[in-house]
C-alpha cells in the first residue's frame, strides 16, 4: 500500500550542477543546483529552475547566457558550498580555490576543475511560482579528455557525477551499470 505524502519536490533524483555566470561587472560567479535537466534534442537544449533572489538569475537576464558544469564527486564539497553562500557577498573561486574559465562560445565562466560543461545561450525563460525555468541553448559542450572513454565519449565512470535527494537533502554517487538503454527491455517488445 502507498501512503501519500502530498504534492513536493519528490523527483529521484536530481543531477547536481553548477551554474556558472558573470555579473555586470565581469566577475565570475557559480551556484548549485539541482532543478537541472536536458529539455529539448533540437535545439539540444537544458532547463534550469532558479529564483529570483538568487545573484545568479539577474546574471543570466543581464547576459543572456550561462554554463552548466557537471562536478565529479571529487568535488562534492564545493560545489555543496556554491549553494550555500551568495556570490553578492563572497568570491566563491577565490574560497574553493577553483578556477574560473572564460567561456568560448557564450560569456560565462566555467570551473575549470569540473570535467564537463555545457555553454548555453538564453534561449527563453518562463515563470512557474516561485522558480524561473532558464531554456539555454547548448552552444557547445566541454568534456576534459581524461573522462572520455575508447569511444572519444564521456564515460560515465570516469565523470564521477552525483546526484541530490531533494527529500533527506543529501548527496550520492551513482551506481553500478544496470544494462543498455534501448536494448534491456527487447524482450518484452514483441
Amino acid at each position: 500500500m502507498k501512503r501519500s505524502l502530498g504534492a513536493r519536490t519528490l523527483l529521484y533524483t536530481h543531477p547536481v550542477v553548477v551554474i556558472g555566470t558573470y555579473d555586470r561587472n565581469g566577475k565570475p560567479n557559480v551556484m548549485t543546483a539541482a532543478w537541472a535537466g536536458i529539455c529539448c534534442s533540437s535545439p539540444p537544449c537544458v532547463g534550469v529552475s532558479l529564483q529570483k533572489p538568487r545573484y545568479s538569475y539577474g546574471n543570466i537576464m543581464e547576459n543572456k547566457a550561462f554554463t552548466v558544469n557537471i562536478p565529479s564527486e571529487d568535488h562534492v564539497v564545493e560545489a555543496d558550498f556554491f549553494g550555500m553562500v551568495s556570490g553578492k557577498d563572497t568570491d566563491k573561486f577565490a574560497v574553493s580555490g577553483l578556477t574560473p574559465v572564460k567561456g568560448t562560445t557564450v560569456n560565462a565562466p566555467f570551473v575549470d576543475e569540473f570535467p564537463v560543461v555545457l555553454e548555453c545561450r538564453l534561449l527563453h525563460s518562463f515563470e512557474l511560482g516561485v522558480h524561473t525555468q532558464f531554456v539555454g541553448e547548448i552552444l557547445d559542450v566541454k568534456v576534459d579528455e581524461a573522462v572520455l572513454g575508447p569511444d572519444g565519449r564521456p564515460d560515465m565512470a570516469r565523470v564521477r557525477p552525483f546526484v541530490y535527494d531533494s527529500v533527506k537533502q543529501e548527496y550520492y554517487g551513482i551506481g553500478k551499470l544496470l544494462g543498455r538503454a534501448f536494448s534491456i527491455g527487447r524482450d518484452l517488445k514483441g
